[in-house]
């Protein structure tokens, strides 16, 4: 089983950048969005064999959320049961007989930490819905988690220290999700890989010198280590300030 995460920033502007031709050429299984800033239906795409799910925010051309599955799933749930944040269209959940999927945006901490409290309380109920899900059957998480875990997950972490995104508080909620019984898939390969970013900034050609960070994962029960085929972070892929990041689970 292929799936792709993508954080778009946009997804009418994506679409202008060669979206569906990386999409077609990536051929995955899953296939999900995040930063989708639009309803399904305000632009066209061209997906055949795809089932669509959308979770949009109700502030207009703002988050919002996208999966786009071969496999039709047993149901769908949009959110994480708190409507604070449901409201933001960021999270969309696919059943199916041997996992859940869930695709969340989080929630970026913004300039001077104005959103840190929203953020932390986001990170406990997600958390808590997640252990949910894995009482049941195993998880796979993706998304633009907006935080780089460690120092080897950014390029210039003693300057970033304490900036949104690279708090010690997002650290250590992402350090608590593992510890509740996940694993991060790209550092469970590659424990000691540098270098390796899915998001830059627009500015000071950050991406031409890769000075990014590590933002976007794939995150599963743990149960699920032992099935983890490859993991990967497609640079080279353009059309956003972040790329995709790709997991592969062999079958059971």
């Amino acid at each position: 089983m292929k799936f792709v995460s993508w954080n778009v920033n946009g997804l009418r502007a994506c679409l202008k950048k060669g979206f569906e031709e990386t999409f077609r050429a990536l051929d995955a299984d899953f296939f999900c969005l995040q930063e989708t800033k639009m309803e399904r239906g305000q632009a066209e795409l061209d997906l055949p064999g795809y089932h669509e799910y959308w979770s949009s925010a109700e502030k207009k051309g703002y988050s919002g959320t996208a999966v786009f599955t071969k496999r039709e799933p047993l149901s769908v749930t949009y959110g994480i049961g708190a409507d604070q944040f449901d409201r933001e269209g960021r999270a969309i959940t696919l059943e199916y007989e041997d996992l859940f999927l869930v695709n969340v945006y989080v929630p970026n901490a913004q300039q001077g930490l104005a959103r840190l409290p929203f953020r932390m309380e986001w990170e406990d109920e997600l958390r808590a819905y997640l252990k949910g899900l894995d009482g049941k059957k195993p998880v796979v998480l993706c998304g633009d988690l907006n935080v780089a875990h460690e120092e080897i997950d950014l390029k210039n972490p003693k300057t970033n220290r304490g900036n949104a995104g690279f708090t010690d508080e997002e650290r250590a909620k992402f350090t608590q999700l593992l510890e509740a019984g996940f694993v991060d898939t790209f550092r469970h390969l590659y424990p000691d890989r540098t270098g390796a970013y899915s998001w830059w900034s627009y500015r000071f050609h950050a991406r031409e010198n890769n000075a990014g960070w590590r933002i976007d994962y794939f995150v599963v029960s743990r149960r699920l280590s032992g099935r983890i085929a490859a993991a990967g972070i497609l640079s080279d892929v353009t059309g956003s300030d972040h790329c995709p990041v790709t997991l592969e689970l062999d079958p059971e």
